[in-house]
């Protein structure tokens, strides 16, 4: 705020309202996990990005940078995210660990993957390589 940094306080603003909506909301415990806020941040960060190719496509891109800031802001806040290379050597091993030998074993290793990559890598990159080392 002293800083007068209109862009960031406007991002830290909008988590602080997600994740009190995530505590108050029916049947929600009284902290959030890790996954819970990591989440949070991720759904924040998305609709940015949804909202700035929006407005880039009507032509506002005064409203398409301050979008793409904000996201900024939030991504720090982020795991930093796995190259496709690691998630493919990791999902090679979750197949051969869990036994996987075509597509009909895809949510077993989804199930696997989502868990251990929450955060880490975005899920319709992980689904992607999945499909495409199951149907080798």
């Amino acid at each position: 705020m002293k800083a007068k940094d209109k862009v960031t306080l406007e991002a830290l603003r909008a988590a602080k309202a997600a994740f009190l909506l995530a505590l108050t909301r029916e049947g929600a415990s009284d902290v959030l996990d890790d996954v819970e806020e990591i989440g949070i941040i991720q759904k924040l960060v998305k609709q940015r990005q949804e909202s700035a190719v929006i407005y880039k496509q009507q032509g506002r891109m005064d409203l398409c940078d301050k979008e793409l800031e904000e996201a900024q802001v939030l991504t720090q806040f982020l795991p930093v995210q796995m190259s496709e290379e690691a998630i493919r050597e990791y999902l090679q091993g979750v197949i051969s660990q869990v036994g996987a030998a075509g597509m009909r074993d895809m949510g077993k290793v989804m199930a696997v993957a989502s868990k251990e990559l929450a955060g880490k890598a975005d899920g319709k990159v992980v689904a992607t390589f999945v499909k495409e080392l199951l149907s080798e």
